[in-house]
């Protein structure tokens, strides 16, 4: 597969661009690659953008293990291949079980999550696949988490929605050539597997 836009450097990018590059070369792993190789072609919504995902990523009111949670959920529902081996370390650090990890990428339910990780899966998965949350999940999320949680949650998932379609649109490779961490499933085998 190949990327679709060239990696943007920052030598080329207009000195009123620059600090927007200096502020994600401090948080981003992937440097300028990843999401903002495409972001950057339009600086005004990469600043937008990275303003949100600094919170999501950094300031969020979720735990980061259910915060890589979701990240992942996303990343496997959309087949989004640089997502999932972008955020799988991060979620192994922040302590998600590699067992969780794998059980996910092979698109089941996870068997061994913590009651915690079970609430995050069932409103991401109901939100994402349903564009609803039922009555009685939402109640648990609002008494377990709390009503600033279940908001950042609900904007996290539909942000990462918004970086696997991008990721995707542009086709963006794992570095190094090294193999992509998903099948790549069709959408309606994906609900049936995670539904199930």
């Amino acid at each position: 597969m190949q990327e679709r836009f060239p990696q943007i450097s920052y030598e080329s990018l207009d000195a009123g661009v620059r600090p927007l590059a200096d502020d994600i070369l401090k948080v981003s792993s992937a440097g300028l690659g990843g999401p903002y190789n495409a972001l950057l072609r339009s600086p005004d919504m990469a600043r937008r953008c990275f303003d949100l995902l600094d919170y999501l990523r950094f300031k969020t009111s979720v735990d980061k293990r259910l915060n890589e949670l979701a990240i992942l959920i996303q990343a496997r529902l959309s087949n989004a291949q640089y997502e999932w081996w972008a955020h799988e370390t991060i979620a192994r650090r922040a302590g998600l079980s590699d067992a969780v990890m794998t059980d996910l990428r092979e698109c089941r339910r996870p068997a061994s999550m913590r009651d915690d990780e079970r609430l995050v899966f069932d409103f991401c998965l109901q939100l994402s696949l349903n564009h609803r949350v039922p009555d009685a999940l939402w109640q648990e999320v609002i008494t377990q988490m709390g009503e600033q949680q279940a908001v950042d949650l609900t904007v996290l998932s539909g942000t990462y929605v918004m970086v696997s379609m991008l990721l995707n649109a542009t086709q963006v490779g794992i570095p190094g050539g090294a193999p992509e961490p998903l099948q790549v499933l069709d959408p309606l085998e994906i609900r049936r597997r995670l539904l199930a």
